[in-house]
């Protein structure tokens, strides 16, 4: 079994929608922000690759179609934003405001936090990228000498818990405008929380498809400059 299922091409993308069928499945039935698709179809896939002792290069050699289409998807979150041009030239400094605010909020709890756990230089720069989309935090932590894989799998774990809170966060402080919603799903929870953004609304999902493209360019260049305090 473990042979036939190594040597399929497809087993990887094969599970991986399967398993993330069975999150949106436990999702619609019992609505509840535990029962995350995207985290369900995680846990899933590494409950089968762990009981059927399949190597993970076997599962990705299928799994690696699925991240092919990364690119395009990431490039069609523009159009609802083109669609909400209007609505964002009239809120410009203010979503300027609040993606940068996001940014900066996102690389100081960091280095607080890196302070406090005393991590060293290799540690440290390997989370400054948590909020921003993989394809560019990979290529961050690579430049300032972090541990890539750990960085890849922080990114993943902060754009789960930010899709998963978002509504109960949302309702504790108040927060009911649709551009402050989406923005703060984009800039804190990156392509994942802008899933989440797209559910909430079209205003919201088109802010945080702006705020993961400027977030991303913000965090390359003030990384550089935060890499350097540790």
């Amino acid at each position: 079994m473990k042979e036939f299922l190594e040597n399929s091409v497809f087993f990887g993308a094969f599970i991986s929608l399967a398993a993330y069928e069975v999150g949106l499945i436990l999702k619609k039935k019992f609505k509840m922000a535990i029962f995350n698709p995207l985290l369900i179809a995680i846990l899933c896939v590494m409950a089968v690759l762990t009981l059927l002792n399949v190597d993970y290069e076997a599962y990705n050699e299928g799994g690696k179609y699925i991240s092919y289409l990364l690119t395009p998807a990431t490039v069609c979150l523009a159009v609802p934003l083109y669609e909400q041009l209007t609505l964002l030239r009239k809120n410009l400094k203010a979503v300027a405001a609040g993606i940068l605010s996001g940014v900066l909020t996102s690389l100081v709890s960091v280095f607080l936090l890196a302070m406090l756990f005393g991590f060293n230089h290799e540690q440290y720069v390997t989370l400054l990228p948590k909020s921003i989309t993989t394809a560019i935090g990979m290529g961050v932590s690579e430049e300032l000498g972090g541990i890539v894989t750990i960085t890849v799998a922080v990114i993943i774990i902060t754009g789960v818990l930010g899709n998963m809170a978002a509504e109960l966060v949302y309702k504790m402080f108040h927060i009911h405008d649709p551009i402050a919603r989406g923005l703060a799903l984009g800039t804190s929870a990156h392509a994942i929380g802008t899933a989440k953004a797209m559910e909430l609304g079209e205003v919201e999902g088109a802010m945080s498809s702006l705020a993961i493209v400027v977030a991303g360019i913000l965090t390359v260049a003030a990384a550089s400059v935060f890499a350097g305090f540790i």
